[in-house]
């Protein structure tokens, strides 16, 4: 059976990443990047391939494991009545990790520590998403290819790798005090196997090790925040970069695709594309924590896959910019945690969500707090979005929740509107730009009149999800952030109280409990509960949101990972994983806290 999906730990080469179990099997792995097809892929069905490093002892305990400090490297530690040793796993990190290369490189290393500890090894690769069984063959001692499509794969082992049934290579070995058993494997095209063909040195494999470690340390050594939330949002900090494709400045929603959302199975949806609007606010968390290259790479990457044209934005590109991801479902397989269906692609692209003018003014608008000024060709692509904003915003739309029913008027893409309208006169203003201000000035208020007449029940004192649509939305949480409402603005009080009511269930928040003409009902959305953190901190009621922020931090697995959905009964997790938006969620929930002060030291 595959495991759930907490028991996984991410490694990453900012390029693509991969999914290692607590027992030392890569069940997902994409390659050369995070939208191929997988290599390994078993967690979405047994046929789909894996990667097992394990103790040669089928009554071993569970390894224990962590992640070195300040790195993605994964070290489990693997114990046994006869010794102890030390499984590293990692992708190699180039010194350029930017530049767009086919070839990655995972790393498997046990080390001895103690006494006599058998290790077995199996390599079993299933290209694009299990459908090929690869061609295997021997290039020299320990040295195997595998190759089938568009797909090739170098295999190499010091422990004396040897063809098994099924189109897999396997071996048994042991380690002692000191000693080191090493898996290689590189990704390369078909045509490019017979480049350089050679079995590494282990010294080498030791070395690109050390240089990974140093390169995530290096990387990870300027987060600032302090506090109790300080250590988590490190490891969040590390997740988001590991979830960025660095050759071009994107960010995928997830490192996966098909993990349903629902405890019944269904729900599937691929998100291994750079959304704007989870990318915005995640490079705006990198961003509070001093990474600003990290931001700037991203807004330089929706200003080209746009091709500086508001008109042409869509709403989430491939990692290189494309445009068009066709949603299908694949025939073979049973889907993540044995259900399905298996999602490659998302239709989502091309929704209309009016939000991502606000999210786009508002990433701009903070780059320009930091030190930045647009040049011409960037501010006329800002005016071109706050126009956008200015002439679509009684639109309805599919909002933030990419709504597959008929589309809405929802609260939260009309209020990011009024924010890309806002920001874009204020960036005009301080960048001494002309700009149609008086009828940027009326749409903002227009805007802002029409939300707080069809927008807010008055009668319970609540913003709602839509316009003729009573229901609450957890989005509507994110409308003091962008500056709509104040914090302790009172209709903002009495809507944070009504959500906990509602839309609460065992200390976490569902982001909405309406019909949305999709199959299951989905467990709770841990970003809106971050969401309800920032509200309650930034409202100076500091206990309710320690308690919030301690309630959802307990969803994250032994390794500080999030997924996107909890089922609240069980604790399992659900959706895609790890997930951007709710660890950018977690690292502004912890600022929040850092900040915060009580009512009586604010008044």
């Amino acid at each position: 059976m595959t495991p759930e999906i907490a028991d996984y730990g991410l490694i990453s080469d900012c390029h693509t990443a991969a999914l290692v179990s607590r027992r030392g099997a890569i069940d997902w792995c994409c390659l050369p990047r995070f939208d191929e097809g997988s290599a390994f892929g078993r967690l979405l069905g047994a046929g789909g391939g894996t990667c097992i490093v394990e103790p040669d002892d089928d009554g071993a305990e569970p390894p224990t494991r962590e992640y070195l400090e300040g790195t993605l490297v994964l070290a489990s530690t693997l114990e046994l009545p006869g010794g102890r040793a030390r499984l590293y796993d990692c992708f190699a990190m180039d010194r350029e990790p930017s530049r767009c290369e086919d070839r990655r490189t995972l790393i498997r290393i046990v080390e001895g520590e103690r006494g006599v500890v058998p290790v077995r090894l199996l390599v079993r690769p299933r290209f694009d998403y299990g459908e090929i069984e690869p061609w295997l063959r021997q290039h020299g001692p320990g040295l195997f290819s595998a190759v089938g499509g568009d797909d090739g794969l170098l295999c190499w082992s010091d422990a004396g790798l040897e063809p098994a049934d099924n189109a897999a290579l396997h071996a048994r070995t042991t380690v002692r005090a000191g000693e080191r058993a090493r898996l290689m494997l590189e990704f390369r095209r078909p045509e490019q196997i017979e480049d350089e063909l050679r079995a590494p040195d282990p010294a080498e494999v030791d070395r690109r090790l050390e240089q990974a470690i140093a390169w995530w340390r290096e990387w990870s050594g300027r987060v600032p925040v302090e506090g109790p939330g300080a250590a988590g949002s490190h490891r969040s900090a590390l997740v988001l970069k590991a979830l960025t494709y660095a050759p071009t400045g994107a960010m995928v929603a997830a490192a996966t695709t098909s993990l349903p959302e629902t405890p019944d199975g269904r729900r599937t949806w691929d998100y291994r594309y750079a959304w704007i609007r989870d990318a915005a606010l995640a490079t705006r968390s990198l961003a509070q924590l001093g990474y600003d290259d990290e931001a700037g790479a991203f807004r330089r990457f929706i200003e080209r896959s746009a091709a500086g044209s508001a008109d042409a934005l869509r709403v989430c590109y491939g990692v290189g910019g494309e445009r068009r991801l066709p949603e299908f479902e694949l025939e073979r397989g049973d889907g993540g945690n044995g259900h399905g269906p298996i999602r490659v692609g998302n239709r989502a692209g091309a929704q209309l969500q009016l939000d991502v003018y606000g999210h786009l003014l508002d990433q701009s608008w903070r780059w320009f707090h930091r030190g930045h000024a647009p040049d011409d060709d960037y501010w006329r692509f800002l005016v071109a979005l706050t126009e956008a904003a200015a002439d679509r915003w009684r639109e309805p739309d599919r909002g933030i929740w990419e709504w597959r029913g008929e589309p809405r008027h929802f609260v939260h893409s009309k209020a990011q509107c009024w924010a890309a309208l806002e920001r874009g006169l204020e960036l005009a203003e301080r960048s001494g730009r002309k700009v149609p201000e008086r009828r940027w000035r009326q749409a903002r208020d227009d805007i802002a009149e029409a939300i707080l007449e069809q927008g807010y029940d008055a009668g319970r004192g609540t913003f709602v999800q839509a316009f003729g649509h009573p229901a609450l939305d957890a989005a509507v949480l994110r409308l003091p952030v962008i500056g709509f409402v104040d914090y302790d603005d009172p209709r903002m009080l009495s809507t944070v109280d009504a959500i906990r009511e509602q839309l609460g269930e065992d200390g976490l928040l569902r982001r909405y409990d309406t019909d949305d003409g999709l199959p299951g009902r989905e467990g709770a959305f841990l970003p809106c509960s971050f969401w309800l953190v920032d509200c309650l901190a930034h409202q100076g009621r500091l206990d309710e949101a320690r308690q919030t922020f301690a309630r959802a931090t307990a969803c994250a697995n032994d390794l500080g990972l999030f997924s996107e959905e909890v089922d609240p009964g069980s604790g399992r997790m659900l959706g895609n994983f790890p997930q951007a938006l709710t660890h950018l969620s977690h690292i502004e929930a912890a600022l929040a806290l850092s900040e915060g002060k009580p009512l009586e030291a604010r008044a």
